[in-house]
């Protein structure tokens, strides 16, 4: 469930080798940063000061907007850390594209954002707890069907950040699909017909319209996300279950739409999104929106 990639790997790879571990339902983890990280007073001013500026669960940089939240942004603080993630989302963006040219084409660059606080023991509320094991949805809005990738880094330069899975989707489906509502003949239904489409155009044409659109799909997504986070019987299910430990200043890249995850410990994060079009994957039926369509082949157990 994870691949490793040292940066030796790298320049020999085909542009599809890391899409594809991605699209397997892989973790692409690089023991070595693969891209140049802030420099060395940036990520002190990051870990010294978000922990006691940040007025929500993260500090983020919203391209859309060009702007920051989570931070007072007309502060001098704010201003910094918006330059920062701004210039950390670039270089991101610039390696992903040339490491899967083919998977990046007319994505969506979503957040870049600063997880400045422990994870563990945060005492968030079930949905907006990074401590329970869920497969992400509706980030940067609604996607459609199209998939979630999410880069991390761990910055801390002392502790490992550590992960805990129970699986990837098209197995956890099979397990709880039922149970938790989104596996009726009803639910595969996922065509967003004329007023949804409506409202999504409608949406469009506003600058923050995409964080608020909506989609079958998407409130299908949230549904599993909710049932997961909400029951304890799900939570406590050894089965499937696996742990990942990421050490300091190294990153890894998922589609945490498909893989399931929980950050039970860890501080200081570096974390970037993008909506990647479900149109671009090798292997579309494995994506969450044909295996909700039911048009997905058989998964072997």
């Amino acid at each position: 469930m994870i691949s490793t990639f040292s940066l030796a790997d790298l320049p020999s790879a085909s542009p599809r080798t890391l899409s594809d571990t991605l699209e397997k339902g892989t973790i692409a983890f690089f023991p070595d940063v693969p891209i140049g990280l802030p420099a060395a007073d940036e990520l002190e001013f990051l870990r010294n000061e978000m922990p006691r500026l940040i007025e929500s669960k993260n500090v983020s940089y919203h391209p859309e907007t060009k702007h920051i939240t989570g931070i007072d942004a007309a502060s001098k603080a704010g201003k910094r850390a918006e330059g920062i993630l701004r210039a950390h989302s670039e270089r991101v963006q610039s390696f992903l594209r040339a490491a899967m040219p083919e998977l990046t084409e007319g994505w969506t660059v979503g957040t870049s954002s600063f997880r400045p606080l422990e994870e563990k023991g945060r005492g968030l509320g079930p949905h907006a707890s990074n401590e329970l094991v869920h497969v992400d949805a509706g980030a940067y809005g609604a996607t459609h069907g199209d998939r979630i990738l999410r880069f991390f880094i761990n910055i801390n330069p002392d502790r490992d950040r550590v992960w805990t899975t129970k699986g990837i989707f098209p197995e956890l489906y099979e397990r709880f699909g039922r149970a938790a509502g989104i596996a009726s003949e009803k639910s595969r239904s996922l065509e967003r017909g004329p007023w949804n489409a409506m409202y999504s155009g409608i949406l469009k044409t506003f600058k923050k319209g995409r964080l608020i659109d909506t989609s079958p799909y998407d409130r299908l997504m949230r549904q599993f996300h909710n049932y997961m986070k909400d029951t304890p019987e799900f939570q406590n299910d050894s089965h499937g279950h696996r742990e990942f430990r990421f050490p300091p200043f190294s990153a890894w890249m998922v589609f945490t739409d498909m893989v399931s995850h929980a950050c039970i410990e860890g501080q200081y994060a570096l974390v970037d999104t993008f909506v990647i079009p479900l149109r671009n994957c090798r292997l579309p039926e494995l994506a969450p929106f044909h295996i909700l369509r039911g048009s997905h082949r058989a998964i072997s157990h």
